[in-house]
């Protein structure tokens, strides 16, 4: 298990492996805000599932818990399950960053998200599956395989979304990108690198998915009214990234 390590700096917290390399971060004053942009483009998957009673949500790699937070703030119809190997990194998530305990809501478990993905007892369970496991050398994700983004599809319902955090400057990435293809049928959305090289992923499980930009647009323009997300540039970025997504959404 790495070491857990913090640092601050200009009124924000990060959160570190035993190195230099941020893993999470947070701005003290605002708790409950996503502060890195490639974290709140993990939350995508609410441009295209609607939250409602029933639904939930994985967390695959705790971090700073800012994405378990935001969907328990955000998104109360919604129960999340977060998956994190390192008992460290769930204590220091409660005691550095804010995350609440679990309750109805939210379940904590302290497994590996490769045998998580395989087990039996979670098969079409989730709508949304957030990926971002990362280890003190960032050498890429840590789980990468064709076989565990296989996983991360079946645990999925239909229909069902995934994002993943990849890192654009990296081997890693053509590798990962390829198997996340295979495992979701090629039905795979990216937005733009970010400043720091990271590029969300977003796969899609079920029925094909069609409609005119204009109304996702809308999806995201209710969303940053009821979240401050930061929605703005998502339709936009989305769109032009990925080929034949021009004049509409259809994937």
């Amino acid at each position: 298990m790495e070491p857990v390590t913090f640092s601050e700096s200009g009124g924000v917290r990060y959160l570190h492996f035993g190195s230099e390399l941020i893993q999470g971060a947070m701005r003290i004053r605002d708790p409950n805000e996503i502060y890195l942009e490639y974290n709140q483009q993990m939350m995508a998957w609410l441009l295209f599932l609607e939250s409602k009673p029933g639904m939930r949500a994985a967390q695959l790699g705790l971090g700073t818990g800012a994405l378990t937070k935001f969907t328990h703030l955000h998104c109360p119809a919604v129960k999340s399950t977060v998956v994190e190997l390192n008992p460290a990194v769930i204590i220091a998530a409660r005691s550095m960053f804010s995350m609440p305990d679990d309750d109805r809501r939210l379940e904590t478990i302290q497994t590996d998200a490769k045998i998580f993905v395989k087990s039996s007892q979670y098969q079409n369970r989730f709508d949304a599956v957030q990926v971002d496991l990362y280890d003190a050398i960032c050498d890429g994700p840590s789980a990468s395989t064709l076989e565990f983004y296989q996983g991360c599809y079946n645990i999925l319902k239909s229909p069902g979304v995934m994002t993943v955090n990849l890192f654009s400057r990296h081997k890693s990435f053509k590798v990962n990108l390829q198997n996340i293809c295979e495992a979701f049928d090629n039905r795979v959305l990216l937005f733009p690198e970010s400043h720091d090289c990271n590029v969300v992923a977003i796969g899609f499980k079920g029925p094909k998915l069609e409609a005119e930009w204009k109304e996702v647009s809308r999806r995201a323009k209710l969303i940053k009214e009821k979240t401050d997300l930061p929605t703005n540039k998502w339709v936009s970025g989305i769109s032009h990234e990925n080929a034949r997504q021009e004049s509409k959404l259809s994937i």
